[in-house]
């Protein structure tokens, strides 16, 4: 029986914090124009890690709730909360078990992360702590490997440290998410993306696949430091610049909860 592949973030924390871009402000103006308004209302984002989304809903005027697994990245989310001014309530709990009161929330959300869930359990927490007709959404940022690009050459080299990593070649696209909430008993489905580019250093770059579940949060440490010097090499000879445009995709689905 092979191990399953299991990824500690909390490892990643520093990186994470520092080189992981967040999800982009558009997201919120996407939503909103779909009719999901945030402000003065009850959001508890799940598996929400450094608090990308969790901050966004907050700076749309949200009270939110923020929960992880890995009490080190909510330290990192705090601070960075603190940086930007807003607050968010941090607790430390799962997906799947979170502890909160029945009806307690008019949105939850899960920013880059429903895929590490056991999705059948995930998605009766969540109908569970909506309030009637509430809404999940479930969103996703994520770079986009194309032939011959600097992504593509990343986890090219991802994958030569680590072959138990099967997260390449992504098209940052979910339909499986759309079962598992169907599935579940919700309604009304939509889904929207976009495609933008995020500048970033070659520093940053690196720092950013390092704190990904296929180097820092599953290598030991000696092989992440080789790995950080042939990325550095790679993106210095094949991709030279001081800033550079990585394509990401931004895709969510929104779906209601059913009556009670």
């Amino acid at each position: 029986m092979t191990q399953q592949f299991d990824p500690d973030f909390g490892l990643t924390a520093q990186d994470y914090s520092r080189h992981r871009a967040g999800f982009p402000p558009r997201l919120v103006e996407r939503l909103t124009a779909a009719g999901l308004t945030l402000s003065e209302r009850d959001v508890l984002d799940v598996g929400t890690g450094t608090g990308s989304l969790a901050r966004l809903c907050a700076q749309a005027g949200a009270r939110v709730t923020g929960l992880d697994p890995a009490a080190s990245l909510l330290e990192q989310a705090a601070e960075l909360d603190r940086e930007a001014g807003v607050k968010v309530d941090y607790r430390v709990a799962t997906a799947e078990e979170t502890g909160l009161p029945d009806a307690s929330f008019d949105v939850v959300t899960a920013g880059q992360c429903w895929h590490w869930f056991d999705a059948p359990k995930a998605a009766a927490e969540v109908r569970r702590l909506l309030r009637p007709t509430g809404v999940v959404v479930i969103a996703h940022f994520d770079w986009l490997p194309l032939p011959g690009n600097l992504v593509a050459a990343t986890e090219e080299l991802i994958t030569s440290y680590n072959p138990e990593w099967t997260m390449g070649g992504g098209t940052g696209l979910y339909p499986r998410w759309l079962t598992d909430l169907a599935t579940a008993g919700f309604g009304g489905i939509e889904t929207f993306s976009f495609d933008l580019d995020v500048p970033y250093t070659p520093e940053a770059w690196v720092g950013r696949i390092r704190a990904s579940a296929g180097v820092g949060a599953s290598l030991p440490p000696e092989q992440v430091a080789r790995f950080t010097d042939d990325l550095t090499r790679v993106l210095a000879d094949r991709f030279p610049g001081e800033v550079l445009a990585v394509p990401h995709r931004t895709w969510a689905v929104t779906a209601t909860a059913p009556t009670r």
